[in-house]
């Protein structure tokens, strides 16, 4: 990882970014890239702790800063005390409330069975983390993010909304209300400068899109993008890292779906 950048090229400068399920694949790419723009990170996981704690001494080791810059916070974003917890540590922690939220913890269920053969639990749990979890994240933000901010809150979707692919219903369905949601809570959070926008990834070759995948399966995949390849995490990261910052400001309310012109 190349060092910490100057402050002349650090536009997240003295802000706290919390990102929820930074421990691996995108949201670990989002942690990274935030922290490279001078944001201190509050690395959220909830099974991966060695990641988790890796990457924030990874983080740590490689700032201009000696202070911490980066601190691992294990929560179950499903969990409303939890939620508060994780945000209570970020402003202990760095002794201001947070400024940015970057909510990525997601689950899919790698059997991507049909509806008629999805179970009741397998949609709980699904609706569980990507659903409630989001909508506690956003609730916790909008009230404990900096005001005057500029405060972010970015969502993490996903491009199988659009696309409506056969055994991705739950897993859909739960992005959905996230969406809907954020295009809501944008709209509440007038007057407070707080910018409420969803991110929507196409497929991206992390470890929860391959689980359960064939060769065949991805390949086809692969093929159905005009670009010819998966998205990498880096691709996701740096939207989000335009979004997050100052000039990310005017975009407000929108789904934005990063995914190399895949077929929807």
């Amino acid at each position: 990882m190349a060092a910490a950048p100057s402050t002349a090229t650090a536009p997240l400068a003295g802000r706290v970014a919390i990102v929820t399920g930074a421990s691996r694949g995108i949201g670990r790419a989002i942690a990274v890239h935030l922290h490279a723009l001078g944001a201190k990170l509050v690395l959220n996981y909830a099974s991966g702790a060695t990641q988790a704690q890796a990457l924030a001494h990874e983080l740590n080791s490689n700032s201009n800063n000696s202070s911490t810059t980066a601190i691992a916070v294990k929560a179950d974003v499903s969990n409303p005390d939890d939620v508060k917890s994780l945000f209570d540590r970020a402003e202990q922690e760095f002794e201001a409330p947070a400024h940015i939220l970057v909510n990525c913890a997601g689950v899919l269920d790698p059997k991507y069975p049909a509806i008629a053969s999805t179970s009741v639990e397998d949609w709980d749990a699904c609706f569980n983390v990507n659903a409630k979890g989001a909508f506690l994240t956003c609730r916790e933000a909008t009230n404990r993010l900096a005001r005057g901010g500029p405060g972010r809150i970015v969502l993490i979707s996903t491009s199988v909304v659009g696309a409506a692919l056969p055994g991705y219903a739950a897993y859909a369905a739960s992005k959905a209300a996230v969406e809907t949601m954020a295009r809501i809570a944008a709209k509440e959070l007038k007057g407070t400068g707080i910018t409420v926008n969803c991110v929507a990834p196409g497929p991206v070759g992390t470890e929860l899109f391959y689980a359960g995948k064939s060769e065949e399966t991805v390949r086809r995949i692969v093929e159905a993008c005009p670009l010819g390849r998966l998205g990498e995490p880096d691709d996701v990261a740096h939207l989000v890292g335009f979004l997050v910052a100052d000039g990310g400001g005017w975009v407000n309310g929108q789904i934005i779906r990063v995914n190399g012109g895949f077929v929807i």
